[in-house]
Formats: structure tokens, sequence, C-alpha cells
């Protein structure tokens, strides 16, 4: 780790910079959201800004998607592998989408990278990626679950010039516009990436007319190399050695059942950490596959959740980090492997490394986190040409730590993001939500109980489909230190009604008529720890609140409650019996 030479700056002005690219990325952002015309950016904020370099080293990300931190600079790196430097002008804009010949995670995930010149040198990249409704492919949103190569999955674009000095490229506009079940929104979306990237290129020039050119280069480069020193420092702290971890994604609708696992080894040496993933399954035939610049970003999420969650985002994190992978394997794909459903792994990545840590680092113990139950609506309205595509960022539920209970009703690890709110889906499509509530008992059991599942119930009021990505998952989330596994989630289409069907992911593309309900269960979190140690006072708290039911109160925790006619309360003598009678001999 060396600084490159460059004027001197101090602490101050380090901190100055630092914060004043903080707050450029966050306007980004907030640019971003609000001139978004898909739900998918606007509501769910399936979208994240970030200052690169001109080598395409992060200085800021405003962190929405912490995969990101992996997929931008493979982008520049792309980018630069199709242009050079100065073929780059001030206006330009930059698009890319293609997950092996940039950094996207997936097609959808479009990329606009903007030159920021300044005295007719590249001074680094104003940048965004946000996610699109649908660039075509087999099914309305373009994820597909009966994807099997990439070509599958939509359309794929290369490096492309999108604007030119503040001019867009119509003939890029017409390709997207052909290509799209939803071109207003994928073109709306793309010229508010545009917007927000050109915003950041001028307050960062802004500010280095104020600061100068050279003392901003400097001072941004120092900064990422204190958020490595800093990382890098808490590693030496941290026992020598080599920790085996794993963590499977086990669903029916991927390789006939199959559990598609992944191992690492995490090997501690004085203040460097290694990750090595070369153990981990071959590459899957659907779409679970996911490109190595995320799994970096994965290691450096976890780092991050283990050293402080206030550090900066930016390349330190990375350079902190070497990442294994092994070519062919389930976490470095070779083209034209399918990738679109590359989240579920992403978490399982982050799982398996927790799994490794903790043992030895308190912080890392948790049980396992939901990912959710993931497909696409699309609805089919008289006189409108396209179809509406409703997509969702589906959430699960986040595991019971090793002090804490879990988070219901929440995406989990890497994916964040948002719910959509049910005022917003019944605006903006011909559906009713009749249901929408936490599921009780799906939250595995234990000392700290884990983050319950959510069930939404959607009414059609017209014609449409269902897209599935993914089948019921056949292994749910584990618990940890005897804490059990969260709860089973489904997909159901009229559930209790004459023709109810169980969906899975073998039937891709349902049909939906007016008054059918699909419904859609997610999977809960695991616990921590015995249910049985679990605060008696607690668990009838979670009844009060309906997280827990009085027959799961009993059988799993070992707590008896009884209803006084006005609430539920606690009988203590038969508790402190029921859990005297079920203690190991």
């Amino acid at each position: 780790m060396t600084e490159s030479a460059g004027p001197a700056v101090d602490a101050i002005t380090v901190e100055v910079v630092s914060q004043s690219l903080a707050g450029i990325v966050q306007e980004m952002q907030n640019s971003l959201f609000c001139t978004g015309y898909s739900t998918i950016i606007r509501e769910s904020r399936d979208a994240s800004c970030a200052i690169l370099d001109p080598a395409g080293r992060v200085l800021a990300q405003f962190t929405v998607l912490p995969l990101h931190l992996g997929a931008f600079p493979a982008c520049v790196e792309g980018l630069l592998s199709f242009y050079s430097a100065d073929e780059l002008s001030d206006g330009d804009a930059y698009l890319v989408n293609h997950p092996y010949w940039g950094g996207s995670p997936h097609a959808p995930d479009m990329a606009i990278l903007s030159p920021i010149v300044i005295g007719g040198e590249l001074f680094g990249f104003s940048a965004s990626i946000a996610h699109k409704s649908d660039i075509g492919g087999l099914v309305p949103g373009s994820s597909s679950g009966q994807a099997r190569e990439i070509f599958h999955e939509g359309l794929m674009v290369p490096p492309v010039r999108f604007h030119h000095r503040g001019e867009p490229a119509r003939e890029v506009e017409i390709i997207l516009r052909a290509n799209s079940r939803t071109p207003d929104l994928v073109i709306g979306d793309l010229r508010g990436q545009v917007g927000a990237t050109a915003l950041g290129a001028e307050r960062v020039r802004d500010l280095c007319a104020k600061r100068g050119t050279a003392t901003v280069a400097c001072a941004a480069e120092r900064l990422y190399l204190l958020t490595e020193r800093r990382l890098r420092a808490a590693i030496a702290d941290w026992p020598d050695g080599s920790y085996a971890g794993s963590a499977a994604l086990h669903s029916e609708g991927q390789e006939g059942g199959r559990p598609v696992t992944v191992r690492v080894t995490v090997t501690i040496a004085g203040e460097a950490a290694t990750f090595d993933f070369s153990g981990s399954d071959d590459q899957v035939s659907g779409p679970y596959n996911i490109r190595p610049p995320l799994v970096r970003a994965v290691c450096s999420y976890a780092l991050k959740c283990l050293v402080d969650p206030d550090l900066p985002s930016n390349q330190g994190l990375t350079l902190a980090v070497e990442a294994i992978t092994r070519d062919g394997s389930v976490l470095s794909p070779a083209m034209p492997a399918p990738v679109n459903t590359y989240m579920p792994i992403a978490n399982v990545v982050a799982e398996a490394i927790f799994d490794a840590l903790g043992p030895v680092l308190p912080r890392a113990r948790i049980g396992e986190s939901s990912r959710g139950v993931s497909g696409t609506l699309s609805h089919v309205l008289p006189g409108e040409a396209y179809p509406r595509v409703q997509y969702e960022l589906p959430a699960g539920a986040v595991g019971a730590r090793a002090d804490a209970d879990g988070v219901s009703a929440s995406k989990a690890h890497v994916a964040n993001g948002t719910i959509t709110p049910v005022e917003i889906l019944e605006s903006e499509f011909p559906v009713e939500l009749a249901r929408f509530e936490l599921v009780p008992d799906s939250g595995g059991a234990g000392r700290f109980r884990g983050g319950l599942a959510y069930v939404r119930e959607y009414r059609m009021l017209g014609e449409g489909q269902y897209s599935s990505r993914g089948g019921d998952l056949l292994t749910p989330p584990a618990g940890r230190e005897g804490g059990r596994p969260g709860g089973g989630g489904a997909t159901v289409v009229n559930p209790g009604r004459a023709g109810e069907h169980r969906v899975s992911a073998r039937d891709g593309n349902i049909r939906l008529h007016a008054g059918d309900v699909l419904r859609r269960e997610m999977t809960g979190a695991g616990g921590y720890g015995d249910p049985r140690t679990r605060e008696a006072e607690r668990v009838l708290d979670d009844v009060r609140n309906g997280y827990v039911t009085p027959e799961a109160a009993s059988s799993a925790y070992g707590v008896v409650v009884v209803h006084t006619g006005h609430t539920w309360e606690l009988d203590a003598d038969a508790t402190a019996a029921l859990r005297r009678k079920e203690e190991p001999a």
C-alpha cells in the first residue's frame, strides 16, 4: 500500500474533501430517486451513485447496494477497454449493462458513466447504476428462472457512448426502446441517471475549483487508503488462523432441487484477510451465478459489518480484501452463463463468511437471513401496446444475532432496497392488495428470535401473468447455536379456492385473470441460541404482538400463556414446570 506523489494534505483537508464527496453522491442519489420514472427506482430504490478516479477506484459511494462497490470499478474497466481516455469528453455519458464485458450484476442493472475532465485531463468518473423494469428477454421484467444463458435475459449493451457533449445518441435510445416492454420507463430512468451523473460531475468540478484539483485528488486517495488502514488495523487484532464456513442455496427451482453450496476458507494472517472460495460448487445451468467483482464486494460488506458500519464506502474496503474464486464455479461462471438471479447467491456468500468467522468473532454470530421469494407480475390493459410490469424487490427477514432479535420484513445483507408501498402499487397497477402482514411463527425460535417473514396477497383487477424466478426453499434459513430455522415461504395462486395452485420455478409464466389472487409468502430468518433460554416475558410480548402463537410459545419456547379475556398473561408456575420437565438429563 503506497500513496502516490501529490501535494501535502493535512487531516482536516482530507476530512473536508471526504464530507464534500459524501455530500455529492448523496445529492446525486436524491436527484436519481426524485427523477425516476419506474417504481423500482422511485420506491424500491434499486440504484446507487459513485465518484471514481481515472482508474475506476471508488472515491465515494452512496451505499444503497453494497454490491455496486465491486460493480462500479468493473464497469469503468470495461469502458476503458473500449475507449481510450483521450476519447472521453465533458458532457459525455456512457452506457453499459453487460455482466461479462462490464460490471453490471445482471442485464437490468444499467450503468451510466460520465467522465469528469478538468483542464484537459481525466479526473475521474461520475457514475450511477440503476435497475430497469424491462429490457426484453424471456419474461416481463427480464429476470427469468428459465434462463439458461445471458441471451435469455434481455438486451446486452457493451460500453457505448449514450450522450456526447450533452446530446443523446438517438440510435441507442431507439435500440433500447425496440427491446423493452416498458420503453418509456427505461428511457426516462436512463435520462434521470444521465442527469444525476452530470450533476455529480459539475459538483466535483466546483470542488476542484475551490480546493485545487491536485489537492482533491490527493485527499481522495488518502481517504480510501485510510479506510484500508483502519480495516487492516482491525484485522490485525483478530486471531490468526484459517476458518472454514459454508452456506447453501437450496430451491426446487434450480439444478433439479440439488443444493448449491458456497464454501469459503477465511485466513487471517496479521493484518491480511484472504477469502478463498475455490471449494464452491460449479456454475449452475440456471440464473443463480454471480461474477467475481460482486463476490469481492460481499467480502468488503462483511468486513465493514464486522469492523465499523460507519466506515466510508470507498475503494479502501476492497483493497483490504483478497478474494479467490475458481473459474467455472458458481462465483466465477464462464460466459454465457445466466446471472439474473444473482442476489440470493450473493447473500449465501455473506452467510458463508459469517459462518466461518462466527466461532472467533462475536459480531459475526448471526442466524441465517432469508432471501425472499422472487417473481414479477405483469398486467395487460385494453388499448395499451405494452404490458405494465409490476417489478418489486421481495424482502424476507434478518437472522437473530448473538445479542438481539432479527429484523422482520426486511431485505438482508447485501440486498438492501425497500418494499414498495401498497398505495403506490394500487395507484399504478390494476391490482388490489388484499393482505399485507407478518407471518406468525415464521421467525426461527431461539434465545433471540429470527426476523419474521411477511405475506402479500394480490387480487388481479384485469388480465396478466406471474413470472417466477425461483421456487420454494427446500432448506430454510438455519438457526445458530441451538436456534431453529426460519419458516419456509410459498407462492400460491387462488389460495383456499377452487383451482388452488402452488407455484414452482418450473411453471415459468402463469396466466392470471381478473379476480384471481396471488399469495406471496416470504421466508423467515433463523434464530440464535436455545429457545428455552429466552426470557419468558419476552415470549409473552411476542405472543401479545402476534409474532408467536400461544401453541409455539409452549412447544418451541416452553412458555405457557393464558388468555384472561382481555390479553395474554404468563403462567409462571406452568412455564417453570414445563421448562424443568424438558431440560436435558
